[in-house]
């Protein structure tokens, strides 16, 4: 009973947190357990490296609980770039392409991370390809926000 109690827990914190993500903002409470049914979760330490800068991007990460660095290759403190804390989704461009990781991610304190690789979301298009249309589409609407922030000079 305990283990049912923890499992149906722990799906209820994930699916919150996706509900709060972007990509995944427009998706039903149902879509959104296809999704989490897809999800990997790991627990990291403070410290540990999520993944380098340059590698092939594989994944989108969540972050369940914790907090997140995003820094230059190797130089967490000098090279910062941004702190993320739970709740929040990095490494979107991952389930569109190959491009190499354009920063290094590490745990800033122990955390954990629920990921949705590439390869479960080109699976998803073949099962669920509402579900996947709906993702791309928030990631492009999201993209586009960010781009004419970054080149209007922070106008949305």
């Amino acid at each position: 009973m305990l283990t049912l109690f923890n499992k149906k827990s722990k799906e209820g914190l994930r699916i919150s947190t996706l509900r709060k993500l972007s990509p995944f903002a427009t998706l039903s409470r149902s879509e959104l357990r296809v999704v989490d049914s897809l999800l990997h979760e790991r627990r990291y330490l403070k410290g540990e490296i999520v993944f380098d800068e340059g590698e092939e991007g594989q994944a989108l990460y969540a972050i369940i609980s914790g907090r997140v660095l995003v820094c230059r290759q190797g130089e967490p403190e000098t090279g910062r770039i941004a702190e993320l804390e739970a709740g929040v989704a990095f490494g979107e461009l991952a389930l569109l392409g190959n491009a190499p990781r354009s920063a290094q991610t590490r745990a800033a304190q122990d955390c954990v991370l629920a990921s949705l690789s590439r390869s479960d979301f080109e699976s998803l298009l073949d099962t669920h390809a509402v579900v996947t249309s709906k993702i791309a589409l928030q990631l492009a609407r999201q993209f586009g926000r960010q781009l004419r922030e970054h080149v209007g000079g922070g106008v949305p």
